[in-house]
């Protein structure tokens, strides 16, 4: 793995950027903690300046003038931050431990910060607060604080501040890269499946960590995708094979009426009656297509967009009376029942074709294989908590357990239906309507017969919480 490459990842960008926003918000915080210490030493400085400018004053009101420069005096000689200044009125200095002062400083009356030589230390510049008190008969007393301790405090400050930058540069660059590095191999071993599946190998998956983070999330998504990828594949792959299984028949019965068209000798009629079954055969043909493209329209969901309210037990009975014709010429009592509202939402073109197919197959395949029994398909349209059932069931040789999964595919026909008219796309197409409407169909055992049920959520109406 390349350094190069490592500093470019978006995680080593990331921690740079986190790096950056902590180190400015730290010198930020650091710089308001000098201000705010300033500002306290300052505060103190003051208060401690009044109350010793208080007792010189008292004393000089006690004991005059002398009294005050020999404790002046005294309190100069002692070592410590304080300054003093006793000055006449002429501004000679009488007593104190203060060799220069700038122009002017004896004129204020407020505290303030000044620049100042210490006597005893010619030619070096210090920094005080001072503030000057005006005794009776014109003299002045000042009195300060020297700030080298607060600077001494500014400039430790200052040093944790560097010291504490450069920790945390080397903290964040160790941390950065230690992310960085463990969020590349992961994505690299993500492109490397990936590579693989961009070589047409479908059975690779994207590896998953355990931590369930966004690249863990990410993977699983990513997984349910290719899963479905792959069942799509699988499917078109069976669709080729069953198209070229299933429609090579009909279309060489087709091939086959057209030239014995061309080559009978009996007339119009002869070749009249060809030319019908090579229609038959040409609509037989158109339907098995039909109902691919309808599978394929379902299964890409693009009919969404056309859904509206239903209610599924109208449905249901519209398409009893619709086949109830087909049902009396086959011998088979069709019943009905679906006595309350059952409201769903969805396209009523597909339910009601996957519907048809599915009363169609039992017409077909329904009849009881006890000699003498009655025939008998029903249907059912009924809410159940949030879904609403859909059912048709017959009492026929039903459908075997192990193939009531397989019959869902595409063409694909048991031995015992082939003797009989279809294509195998019936319950593909109900499964890929039930699909579309984030329903299921199951194929279940009627005991006796077969009993196929459309399971679609429940619309919620006004009122339902």
């Amino acid at each position: 793995m390349g350094w190069r490459r490592l500093f470019g990842a978006t995680a080593a960008k990331l921690a740079v950027a986190y790096f950056v926003i902590v180190g400015l918000g730290f010198t930020l915080v650091m710089e308001r903690v000098r201000e705010n210490i300033r500002q306290l030493i300052n505060e103190q400085t003051s208060h401690t300046i009044d109350a010793e400018i208080k007792g010189l004053a008292d004393q000089y009101e006690t004991g005059g003038l002398t009294q005050l420069v020999t404790l002046v005096d005294r309190r100069s000689r002692a070592p410590g931050a304080s300054i003093y200044l006793v000055t006449a009125p002429n501004g000679v200095a009488v007593a104190g431990n203060v060799l220069e002062l700038p122009a002017g400083v004896l004129d204020q009356n407020t505290a303030v910060e000044i620049d100042y030589e210490r006597l005893g230390e010619p030619d070096v510049e210090r920094h005080a607060i001072a503030r000057v008190f005006t005794l009776p008969g014109g003299f002045r007393l000042m009195i300060g604080r020297d700030l080298e301790d607060r600077e001494r405090l500014r400039r430790i400050l200052g040093s944790a501040l560097f010291t504490s930058l450069l920790w945390l540069l080397g903290i964040a660059t160790f941390g950065g890269l230690f992310v960085a590095r463990r969020l590349l191999q992961r994505v690299d071993a993500m492109s490397a499946k990936a590579a693989t599946l961009l070589r047409g190998d479908l059975s690779g998956r994207l590896p998953l960590s355990g931590a369930g983070d966004e690249l863990d999330r990410l993977a699983r998504n990513l997984n349910a995708m290719l899963d479905r990828i792959a069942d799509l594949m699988e499917g078109i792959r069976q669709v080729s094979d069953n198209i070229a299984h299933d429609l090579r028949t009909p279309l060489t019965r087709l091939r086959n009426n057209a030239e014995q068209a061309l080559q009978l000798d009996s007339g119009e009629e002869g070749a009249r009656a060809a030319l019908e079954q090579v229609i038959e055969e040409s609509d037989g043909l158109i339907r098995i297509f039909n109902a691919l493209l309808m599978i394929a329209r379902a299964e890409s969901q693009s009919s969404r967009e056309n859904f509206s309210d239903l209610d599924a037990a109208e449905l249901a009975r519209d398409m009893a009376e619709l086949y109830e014709p087909s049902a009396e010429d086959a011998g088979i009592d069709l019943r009905v029942l679906a006595p309350a509202p059952a409201p769903i939402r969805g396209q009523r073109e597909l339910i009601g074709q996957a519907l048809a197919n599915l009363i169609d197959n039992a017409l077909k395949y329904g009849a009881p294989e006890v000699p003498g029994a009655t025939a008998q398909v029903s249907i059912e349209a009924e809410p159940l908590g949030e879904w609403v059932e859909i059912s048709v069931g017959d009492h026929g040789p039903g459908i075997p357990a192990p193939e009531r999964e397989r019959v869902l595919e595409r063409f694909v026909r048991l031995e015992a239906s082939r003797s009989r008219p279809g294509s195998g796309l019936g319950l593909s197409l109900a499964a890929a309507v039930a699909r579309l409407h984030d329903g299921e169909l199951r194929v279940e055992d009627n005991r006796p017969g077969l009993r196929v049920v459309l399971s679609l959520p429940r619309r919620k109406e006004a009122g339902d919480s």
